[in-house]
């Protein structure tokens, strides 16, 4: 089969690999139809996650088919359309119990915090992911989930990570109806915390970020203002300066550790890698966020430690919250929202690429070329 194949910091190439095969009686093997390039992956590609090994087939964000099913698999058959929730999580652990499927033990248990997930570094299980044309999906009997007859492959994919994780932003942010809600980085998964901040009853939504078209873009979709941090001297101030002197109710970390911003995070995070990421973005949200406030963080940041003022977390009196989307959780009411028009995940779609083109995805993704917000692989001729 072809499949994603990465040969070190942005080196991408797509190569002939073995087809996966049933290694587990709960294991299912589905032919990929769609998968995107996430934010994400660029973490990987730019060299930023530790333990990212030569060969790893990425992608954590896939739909298809299945193509045949491991014998303890009850739930599914050969021929169901399926998408598959970027975490792979047993259903049975302490974790997955509380409904926490980013943080599965038995998934990912030489780690101590996340959960296995597809297509990532082997801090997060090793498991080759759905950049190809077949995958091999652990516990399939839980994650996989059937595509309603009329939903759109292209807002299925969606549903796998983006969707939830900016939905999951949101709640995680405790919105109360009224609030004003900050988000920082106006990437899919920001534009989608901005959309769902809305549902939960925000008063006001602000998105922040450097690129003008996907402000652009944000100011539509959201719908939002939009401001470019290239353009603002000191973000708390600003923000300040907004909501009354106060700070915003809910501020939301949607970049992580690859964040612009700062000369000096930058350095120590990005390019001495001292930190782990640069940490300017959660800097800002601590420091624009209101007393007693909250600060949802879903950006991705590396194992190691980060330089953050955590004086001001303790007095303040802020809130952090932070995880992995627990996709599977999330899914029933995700569904109900699209088909009811409430989100329109794939609006966000500016390209769609052949698997052969991928190298080419990556680069356009990764350089902010033609106004791109979100890249989708389609394998198999998305058939």
């Amino acid at each position: 089969m072809l499949a994603a194949d990465y040969r070190g910091p942005r080196r991408m190439r797509v190569s002939s690999k073995r087809d996966p095969m049933i290694h587990h009686p709960r294991d299912a093997i589905v032919r990929v139809t769609r998968s995107c390039v996430c934010g994400s992956d660029l973490h990987l590609y730019h060299g930023m996650v530790p333990d990212t090994r030569i060969g790893t087939t990425f992608g954590h964000e896939f739909c298809g088919i299945v193509e045949e099913v491991g014998s303890e698999v009850a739930n599914l058959k050969a021929g169901d359309h399926v998408l598959v929730p970027f975490n792979i999580a047993c259903g049975q652990c302490h974790f997955c119990k509380q409904g926490l499927f980013g943080n599965c033990h038995e998934s990912n248990p030489q780690a101590t915090a996340v959960g296995g997930i597809f297509g990532y570094s082997h801090t997060a299980g090793g498991y080759d992911g759905g950049q190809a044309e077949y995958v091999r999906v652990p516990y399939a009997d839980v994650g996989p989930t059937l595509i309603p007859g009329w939903m759109d492959p292209d807002d299925a994919v969606l549903l796998t990570d983006v969707v939830p994780t900016g939905y999951q932003a949101a709640e995680m942010g405790g919105i109360q109806k009224g609030d004003t809600v900050v988000v920082f980085g106006a990437g899919p998964v920001g534009i989608m915390a901005a959309r769902c901040a809305w549902l939960f009853g925000a008063g006001r939504v602000i998105v922040i970020d450097h690129l003008d078209y996907r402000l652009d873009f944000a100011r539509r979709y959201c719908p939002a203002e939009v401001y470019n941090f290239k353009s603002i001297d000191d973000m708390a101030v600003f923000i300040k300066k907004q909501t009354d002197s106060l700070g915003a109710d809910v501020c939301i970390d949607a970049v992580g550790g690859d964040a612009s911003g700062s000369p000096l995070r930058t350095v120590l995070g990005k390019k001495m890698k001292i930190e782990a990421g640069s940490a300017i973005v959660l800097h800002w949200a601590i420091n624009s966020v209101k007393k007693g406030g909250v600060v949802s963080i879903v950006g991705v940041y590396g194992p190691t430690g980060n330089m953050v003022p955590m004086g001001n977390v303790l007095n303040k009196g802020i809130t952090i919250r932070a995880n992995q989307a627990s996709v599977k959780r999330l899914l029933p009411r995700l569904i109900e929202h699209v088909r009811e028009g409430r989100i329109d995940p794939k609006a966000m779609i500016t390209h769609r690429v052949p698997l052969e083109d991928l190298p080419d995805a990556y680069h356009l993704f990764s350089s902010k070329l033609d106004e791109c917000i979100k890249p989708v692989l389609y394998p198999n001729g998305g058939r």
